[in-house]
């Protein structure tokens, strides 16, 4: 499946600030960027590197006085994913002795998912399933039941247990709340950003993998997109690892456009799904 997607981010920098941008697809073996155009408006120049473990791409820029600009990107990204009988995936602390050390760091506490203080309440609700898919799948069915989801109700320094205990939240806090419950399962969890085809209103996405049976396998308790529709962005244990924008100095954001749109006539949808034990796979 092909997909055009693109972003247009303006600011107003009221003093010397350092900008980190995290707006590019990434290229994996499930995803590859086509083509790409990025764009400063004026022109800056810019440092393009890389995370330590490739999941993120990242955009410095650097402003030394009071400027405006904005920053454009535009890709076509070919994306392909795979879907996998998850129903011999089953639940414990058994696969753990297994894990390399990259996904074992998805199983601690982190600064947005204190999966160390839900641990009560994630075996109380889902302790007694032993399916590791069906386990994931009713904590995003218990999200998506018990979290209201209200555009602006929540800021950048609210975690998983502001939204337990608040019961309202946006994408990033339905993810952050996955994740911590996944992982006081011990299940490995990792937040997921990127482009969504067809949300509304348009924006950035966040949801969330956990690793099941050799695979990251893609949730989202928000029911906003298809699960085949998304286009990865980044990946890490929070948002605080995949931040679309870091802005250090004193700035702020004028507008922001963001858009993706799918080129294929025979794009077919795949939803959420309560009963079936199919899970879909980003690699």
């Amino acid at each position: 499946m092909k997909f055009k997607l693109q972003s247009s981010i303006s600011y107003f920098a009221n003093s010397p600030s350092t900008f980190i941008f995290n707006i590019h697809a990434l290229n994996t073996p499930s995803q590859t960027v086509i083509e790409e155009v990025l764009t400063i408006t004026p022109e800056m120049q810019i440092d393009e590197y890389s995370s330590l473990d490739g999941n993120s791409r990242f955009i410095r820029l650097k402003v030394n006085q009071n400027t405006a600009f904005t920053i454009a990107y535009k890709a076509t990204v070919d994306m392909h994913y795979k879907v996998i009988d998850m129903q011999q995936e089953m639940v414990g602390n058994g696969q753990v002795g297994n894990l390399d050390s990259y996904v074992i760091s998805f199983l601690f506490p982190s600064r947005y998912c204190q999966s160390d203080k839900l641990q009560t309440l994630a075996y109380k609700e889902f302790g007694h399933i032993q399916n590791v898919y069906s386990t994931v799948l009713a904590i995003t069915d218990w999200i998506y039941n018990n979290v209201d989801y209200v555009s602006g109700s929540t800021n950048s320094q609210t975690s998983a247990l502001d939204t337990i205990s608040e019961r309202v939240g946006v994408c990033r806090d339905f993810a952050h709340l996955g994740i911590a419950l996944c992982r006081a399962l011990s299940i490995p969890a990792r937040y997921f950003t990127g482009y969504a085809f067809k949300l509304y209103p348009p924006d950035f996405h966040a949801c969330f993998e956990a690793f099941i049976g050799g695979n990251w396998i893609i949730f989202d308790a928000t029911r906003l997109v298809p699960l085949n529709g998304l286009i990865k962005i980044a990946t890490g244990r929070d948002a605080a690892d995949t931040a679309v924008a870091s802005i250090f100095g004193n700035a702020y954001t004028n507008s922001m456009y963001v858009e993706c749109d799918v080129l294929d006539q025979d794009f077919v949808p795949f939803w959420y799904q309560k009963d079936s034990l199919k899970g879909l796979s980003f690699q």
